[in-house]
């Protein structure tokens, strides 16, 4: 096995290339496309003859340098995993208040997007009522209940 790898190089690393591809597709988790682009360089460096040890180890490298300086940019400039979606993508926002939120029951809060929310008190100790027509910020979301901060 290792004498036919040996007499097709060039072969085994577009195969190497292929399959780190495939994997790639599958998972979109930027890892295994580094492998994917240094057994592409190593298609042409099996070429020159040097010997399969020198290759393996030269491919190695190279996957773990690309790795290393290049992943965390990409990931960066592509925003993998940053993408708030849904009720998460709320928190931070303004929101009016169309029904007093008073310490012991929960009240209603308008969002930009039209949506009436059941709200709370962000702060539990505060013993002060959030009137109608008062706009707050969404501080976090439990459940269906958004806890609001009046904007100061």
């Amino acid at each position: 096995m290792i004498q036919f790898i040996q007499n097709n190089l060039m072969w085994f690393w577009l195969s190497v290339m292929v399959v780190c591809v495939l994997i790639e597709a599958l998972t979109l988790a930027l890892t295994s496309v580094w492998a994917a682009i240094a057994a592409l360089i190593m298609i042409f460096v099996s070429q020159t003859g040097l010997p399969f040890k020198w290759q393996l180890l030269l491919f190695l490298v190279l996957t773990i340098a690309l790795i290393v300086t290049t992943r965390p940019f990409a990931v960066k400039k592509l925003k993998l995993g940053k993408n708030k979606t849904n009720v998460n993508s709320l928190v931070g926002q303004e929101v009016l208040v169309v029904k007093k939120i008073s310490p012991f029951q929960k009240g209603e809060v308008k969002a930009k997007n039209g949506v009436i929310w059941t709200a709370q008190n962000a702060d539990p100790q505060s013993s002060s009522e959030i009137p109608e027509g008062t706009v707050c910020t969404i501080e976090k979301i439990d459940g269906n209940t958004l806890s609001v901060k009046p904007l100061s």
